[in-house]
């Protein structure tokens, strides 16, 4: 059966703009909105158990939704496997050393998790996560001979590096509120949350069959998009068929291939952890960063991530923020088009492109960065694509910039259509 297909295409609520009392019921449950608006664009299709794979109860894809949306766990720990592959060039150490440099210029420190956090983007990781209710997280970033925590307890949250034995102290806004800048990211409840954010008329959800992840029975909820152009094949959330928390996460590129991202819990259980596990004490000899000393630092803008600026989201947004409004955004950009095919753009006020030489300002790294990229040219002029297996921008030479999980050829299309 066809999923049904409405002309609707009521937006939902950001978790930033409902009430403070919702904003923290929606660290743990989809918007009730979204299910409403999902109602309207997915399939009644009940899931049939696969040869092999756990057999459930059927269920449609509303009734998944909804089991999300009703899910409140709000105590658990496990193991997360993440696996990132945007299709970025090998730099050779580069990315690290340029990560590196950034968090340590103007005496920061490399257990500052603005920066430590960006190494999820590529690559393989296994972390370790503990939650008890809004006001107590932990992530462990587990490394070849060393570890990275960051822990959120009542007002403080902590950052410790073991490799450079370093620390970073921050405290939350306020004791109570929601503190979604400090829950764990790059879980697949972190992932899920966003894509059916992006669920709407353009949107296919269906439910795909069952599965075990992490020694439990799960549906498999999928989620494709109806439109061409978009460089997002298909998202594949693994929901447990219990608790209805989302247990593994799965972006497939249109071009097919290997997934862009992968997340699951390899282990799971939703006892309440230990009160100790959130205790945090410097070690001896740590050198220690205070939030208010590195947001002084020459060079550093910003300290410890606030509540709300959701750690969660820097690989999330790539795909999920809701850039279907069609409207001028927040920070200076306009959307273009709609669902899938939404195209961020805005202006920076400085024409030539990428600057390729050192007359030019550009250096020899402007001259790498642009051999990064593709040269393109249209009714727009001309400009730079750079591309990964999701994401890709074009930079034109008069200084517009054109973001999307589109392909080339539909950032062109967009330069052309604006001129």
């Amino acid at each position: 059966m066809a999923p049904y297909e409405s002309d609707d295409n009521t937006g939902a609520p950001e978790a930033d703009e409902l009430p403070t009392g919702r904003r923290k019921a929606a660290r743990y449950a989809v918007p009730v909105a979204v299910v409403g608006l999902a109602a309207a664009t997915i399939g009644l299709v009940p899931a049939l158990a696969d040869s092999g794979d756990p057999d459930l109860p059927k269920i449609t894809a509303q009734q998944l939704i909804e089991k999300i949306a009703k899910s409140d766990v709000e105590q658990l720990s496990g193991t997360v496997r993440i696996n990132t592959d945007l299709g970025l060039p090998n730099l050779g150490g580069l990315e690290s050393g340029l990560v590196s440099g950034a968090t340590r210029s103007g005496d920061g420190s490399s257990a500052d998790p603005t920066a430590k956090l960006t190494e999820l983007v590529s690559g393989s990781h296994t972390l370790r996560v503990a939650t008890d209710g809004p006001d107590r997280q932990k992530l462990s970033l587990i490394e070849s001979a060393a570890e990275y925590s960051l822990i959120h307890n009542g007002k403080d949250v902590w950052g410790y590096d073991s490799k450079s034995n370093e620390v970073y102290h921050g405290t939350a806004e306020e004791a109570g509120k929601d503190h979604r800048g400090q829950e764990p990211p790059a879980t697949p409840k972190d992932f899920a949350d966003e894509a059916l954010k992006s669920v709407d008329d353009t949107t296919s959800v269906t439910v795909d069959g069952t599965a075990h992840v992490a020694g439990r029975d799960a549906y498999k909820l999928l989620i494709k998009p109806k439109q061409s152009g978009t460089t997002v094949g298909a998202i594949s959330i693994a929901v447990d068929a219990k608790t209805g928390m989302p247990l593994k996460f799965t972006l497939t590129p249109a071009a097919g291939g290997a997934a862009v991202f992968d997340t699951g819990f390899t282990q799971v259980t939703f006892a309440k952890p230990a009160a100790s596990t959130f205790d945090f004490t410097p070690p001896k000899g740590a050198k220690v960063t205070e939030e208010g000393d590195a947001s002084k630092a020459p060079g550093s803008d910003k300290g410890l991530p606030k509540a709300g600026d959701d750690l969660g989201a820097g690989l999330g947004e790539s795909f999920g923020k809701d850039f279907g409004k069609g409207t001028d955004g927040s920070d200076g950009f306009k959307v273009l088009g709609k669902g899938w095919n939404s195209i961020a753009t805005f202006d920076t006020g400085s024409e030539g492109g990428i600057p390729s030489g050192a007359g030019a300002g550009g250096g020899d790294l402007g001259g790498f960065l642009g051999s990064l990229g593709d040269k393109v040219s249209g009714k727009f002029g001309k400009g730079t694509v750079f591309s990964t297996r999701l994401i890709n921008a074009l930079i034109t030479d008069d200084g517009k910039v054109y973001v999307g999980a589109v392909t080339k050829n539909a950032l062109v299309e967009a330069a052309n259509a604006a001129k």
